[in-house]
């Protein structure tokens, strides 16, 4: 009885329960807080209770009398448990206290404060011990000499560490680039920094090799978004002038909302070279903001940029080569023609206004239909624009008819899909565009302009006087559904309507009162 009571007097002190308790409920509010480094809480638990095994073993050893060493073996465990107890208080403090008040110190600051706290609490134990602190720091200094010239590289890294963290030279979550290498920082040790790129592979730069050459921090500028610039290079013939071409490609960027692309400031095309090539070099230049999108955010844009140059009828440069054509590549090209002409003719026959047209006079409409093709997210027709004086026809992909509100607002009407045509009454009477049109996905349209379809119409007046009719009809059906009138008075306003509609016509296109 009295080697057990020796032994538990030895183990267990005054401050034991009031340590146990410290850990237990550091450790419960890591537990719950930091669910992603559980792991290294247990560890750390583990170590603890250890440490305690380890002196409780020393305390036996102290009921049998083996004073010496169980003084010195309950000493070292003494040590190790301060030190586990140091580990949590540091996690608690750098990982939960700090950002919970709004401060979040790098990793690097923890491990420094932690360190000292370990060296300051084991010299602090040795004292206590017995041990002359004075010959200690002295053999220490000699060793600590001995082990920097050894280790020049390695102190140079952990330097470099402290160093760049400090004058936040660079932050984990910062995009930098080193040469040819780009990434993102993910971790800046004592030894290294890691930076993960976008092909999935993590590099590591030797702190001291970011301290000694220059690297450049992607997107970051004083008290502005993260944003970096991009340049969208294309090749136009310098028979176009750079005026359209710039203010085309501007116009179609700025007016499509597109993932990732800055809207201040606002993306610029510049004309940036001219040679002997026979074509002028331009550059689109954009603000990305989302830096891991960079080659999808470009390519997005290059298919902006190509859709609407080619609705402006302008060609992207290219290499020009001597080619000898021969017969049979001319007849093989005029059967492509003959084709593609009646598949728009059969397009233009699901035209209700196009149905009454004969088969030449459809041929010769079909000839000057210009494939328009646009962007998802490209505006085809706006509210309100009295200058758009074409139809669509919808060939392929979907498309979204809204009403823009005073206030800012969008109100769906309907969706169109391949077939679909509008702009008919802009088209027919130069009336401005009801509703605004934008491209849901991809689309790809035919476009009939006034000039090409007044040809038609002045060889033939009698086409305005079938087309007002269906005009008139349409419009007529849709105010009977929403008014619900009777038919007389239906009647009556459809011929109203049309005689008005008929004069509209002839008045826009000049056609006077020929018959």
């Amino acid at each position: 009885m009295n080697f057990w009571n020796t032994a538990i007097g030895f183990f267990w002190r005054d401050e034991s329960p009031a340590v146990l308790a410290m850990v237990l409920g550091i450790a419960a509010l890591l537990f719950q807080f930091r669910k992603d480094e559980r792991k290294s809480l247990f560890n750390t638990l583990g170590f603890f209770f250890a440490c305690m095994a380890g002196q409780f073993i020393s305390s036996l050893m102290h009921a049998l009398e083996f004073t010496r060493a169980s003084e010195v073996l309950h000493e070292v465990f003494v040590i190790g448990a301060g030190i586990a107890i140091i580990r949590l208080w540091g996690e608690l403090l750098f990982r939960i206290v700090l950002p919970w008040v709004k401060l979040s110190p790098p990793r690097i600051t923890e491990d420094i404060i932690v360190i000292i706290a370990y060296i300051a609490w084991g010299m602090v134990r040795l004292r206590y011990a017995g041990l002359d602190l004075g010959s200690i720091v002295a053999t220490s200094a000699m060793m600590t000499a001995v082990v920097a010239f050894s280790m020049q590289d390695t102190l140079g890294n952990i330097l470099g560490g402290l160093a760049l963290q400090l004058d936040n030279s660079i932050e984990i979550g910062d995009w930098i680039k080193v040469d040819d290498i780009a990434g993102k920082v993910v971790d800046i040790r004592w030894r290294s920094t890691l930076v993960e790129t976008r092909n999935w592979e993590t590099v590591v730069f030797p702190n001291s090799q970011l301290m000694k050459n220059k690297f450049v921090v992607l997107g970051r500028r004083t008290d502005q978004p993260v944003q970096w610039r991009r340049w969208v290079w294309f090749n136009v013939g310098l028979d176009t002038l750079p005026t359209k071409v710039i203010s085309v490609v501007e116009e179609s960027i700025l007016q499509t909302e597109i993932n990732n692309v800055a809207k201040n400031p606002p993306p610029n095309c510049v004309l940036m070279d001219m040679d002997n090539k026979g074509y002028a070099r331009y550059a689109l230049r954009y603000w990305l903001t989302d830096l891991v999108q960079d080659d999808p955010t470009d390519a997005a844009l290059r298919w902006h940029i190509m859709t609407a140059l080619q609705r402006a009828g302008i060609k992207l440069a290219m290499e020009e080569r001597s080619i000898h054509i021969t017969k049979e590549n001319e007849k093989y090209e005029e059967v492509v023609h003959n084709r593609e002409v009646l598949l728009r003719m059969k397009t233009l026959r699901r035209v209700e206004q196009f149905s009454q047209m004969t088969d030449e006079e459809l041929r010769v409409l079909a000839e000057r239909l210009r494939y328009s093709p646009f962007s998802r997210g490209n505006i085809i027709a706006r509210q309100g624009d009295q200058k758009s004086h074409w139809l669509y026809i919808i060939i392929n992909g979907e498309a979204e008819v809204y009403l823009e509100s005073p206030g800012g607002g969008r109100r769906v009407i309907r969706d169109l899909g391949k077939g679909s045509f509008f702009g008919e009454m802009g088209l027919m009477t130069g009336a401005p565009r009801s509703a605004s049109v934008v491209a849901k996905t991809d689309v790809e349209c035919y476009r009939l302009d006034k000039e090409m379809f007044e040809e038609i119409l002045r060889a033939r007046p009698s086409i305005a006087d079938e087309m007002s009719h269906i005009l008139v009809s349409r419009r007529a059906e849709l105010d009977s559904a929403l008014q619900d009138i009777d038919a007389e008075s239906a009647l009556k306003e459809i011929s109203r309507q049309r005689r008005e509609i008929l004069a509209t016509i002839k008045r826009f296109f000049g056609l006077g009162n020929q018959a």
